[in-house]
């Protein structure tokens, strides 16, 4: 499978136990990726593809995902709003709730998805984690066997997506919008 990334941005957030588990589960993963790593440095997730090839050299960094680990306050209900009314008081009862973590993959290509071996591959594999997600979108362009493909996924749920190519605003060159500095009279001689 040949493949390239061309633009992705992500701000997906999926509870970091729901990553975890994915990976326990072993899912299908393609075929250049031998296996995963999964490393946790203070409040960053790094989901590292390992190849079993050998044309790539062990010194060579293969493709990573890269999320931020936050912690998050999960109700069971809807918390009580500031400034409501105040005759609760009295007797008010602790709503129950946890701290979740959660694993963000936010920012663009190279904020989420690092390195360029396996880099089309690993970006299936988060695909796949997107999928999982309840909360926050994956947008990609990519290649594959000479095909471009847009990607889009909302809130775990694929939507449709379409490559449009259009015409760039500054792509005349003449320079006509720009600032004239050779004749601009706030500045001296």
């Amino acid at each position: 499978m040949t493949g390239r990334v061309f633009r992705l941005h992500s701000t997906l957030e999926l509870p970091l136990e729901d990553v975890e588990t994915y990976f326990d589960e072993d899912p299908d993963l393609p075929p250049e990726i031998d296996d995963i790593d999964i490393t946790r440095r203070n409040n960053t997730l790094i989901i590292k593809a390992l190849s079993d090839d050998e044309s790539i050299s062990k010194y060579t960094p293969t493709a990573q995902l890269k999320a931020s680990v936050t912690e998050t306050r999960v109700w069971e209900e809807e918390p009580p709003r500031a400034g409501g009314p105040q005759w609760m008081d009295d007797e008010e009862e602790e709503i129950p709730s946890e701290l979740v973590e959660f694993a963000c993959f936010k920012g663009d290509r190279e904020t989420v998805l690092q390195n360029s071996a396996l880099q089309y591959p690993m970006f299936l594999v988060l695909r796949e984690i997107a999928t999982l997600s309840e909360k926050g979108t994956l947008t990609a362009i990519t290649e594959e066997d000479d095909e471009l493909e847009a990607t889009r996924i909302v809130e775990g749920e694929r939507r449709p997506a379409s490559i449009e190519v259009v015409e760039s605003p500054q792509g005349s060159g003449e320079g006509d919008g720009g600032v004239n500095w050779r004749d601009n009279e706030f500045i001296s001689d």
